[in-house]
């Protein structure tokens, strides 16, 4: 009788140094299209108003905002009605804001899932972040059916827009994939999220210029509020589709720069990270 060779396989994990497997996002992406699907969907499912409610927050903190900021306060805008100067700051600031709350929760309420099967656990608190595009494109008719009321044309700085955008879910990419990393291990980010986002909210240009701050703190700080990424994102908004102010390109580049590293940190700490959710979850 002949010995039978024992053939041994051992099974190791990669040890890449990417920090995004690209090729492994690729792959899955059908299941981030149904992530992403089922969290549009059943978002307004049973709500009586629907994918009004995308319209009618957006619209409520307008009216909030023009009234305390705008008459009671008699804060600047920059030559701009104050009613649309507001909206257009509110309008990526919501998407940010809404997505950061979302993401930040993603793992912890996702459990049941992702300790079962195997598919890549970055999926998870982007699946948030893309979806709120739809609230964002929704409430953005809005602003454009405000600009058509003010008689507002955008000049040709407009082709800037789909960079702006760009940037604005990059940085909700980076801190999401933080904060989704932390809550996980760290449950106090659950009850810490709404305060983060306020302090966020209130030191955004939203109800403010940024002309404010180089006028009141000098350029030097300006400049340090463009490590904000919002903050050029939200003066580039402005800038883009009301076309009263020139692109802010010091801000937005500094802000640029800030997203890449926020970005990239949040996707490195996530990776370094994942191997334990299962754990600690």
């Amino acid at each position: 009788m002949k010995d039978r060779a024992v053939q041994k396989f051992v099974i190791e994990s990669k040890k890449g140094r990417s920090i995004l497997n690209f090729r492994e996002l690729f792959l899955y992406k059908d299941l981030l299209y149904f992530f992403v699907l089922r969290d549009i969907t059943v978002l307004y499912k049973q709500t009586i108003l629907g994918i009004l409610w995308a319209i009618l927050n957006p619209m409520f903190q307008m009216v909030v905002f023009s009234v305390i900021f705008g008459k009671l306060a008699a804060i600047p805008s920059d030559g701009i009605p104050y009613p649309i100067f507001t909206f257009s700051g509110i309008l990526p600031f919501n998407y940010f804001s809404q997505s950061l709350s979302n993401a930040s929760m993603s793992l912890v309420s996702t459990t049941g899932i992702f300790t079962k099967i195997y598919f890549p656990r970055i999926l998870i608190p982007l699946t948030p972040i893309l979806s709120k595009l739809a609230d964002f494109l929704i409430a953005f008719l809005i602003l454009i059916g405000m600009m058509f009321f003010y008689d507002i044309i955008p000049t040709v700085n407009v082709v800037f827009l789909p960079m702006l955008i760009f940037l604005m879910i990059l940085t909700s990419m980076g801190i999401g994939m933080w904060l989704s990393s932390l809550a996980i291990q760290y449950r106090d980010v659950k009850f810490a999220i709404g305060f983060i986002t306020s302090l966020l909210l209130y030191s955004a240009p939203v109800v403010f210029p940024a002309s404010l701050i180089a006028e009141k703190a000098g350029y030097t700080v300006y400049l340090l509020y463009g490590l904000y990424p919002m903050a050029g994102v939200i003066e580039g908004f402005r800038a883009s589709l009301l076309g009263r102010t020139p692109m802010p390109w010091d801000l937005i580049l500094i802000g640029s720069i800030s997203s890449v590293i926020i970005f990239f940190s949040g996707a490195y700490y996530f990776k370094r990270t994942e191997r334990i959710f299962a754990d600690v979850a």
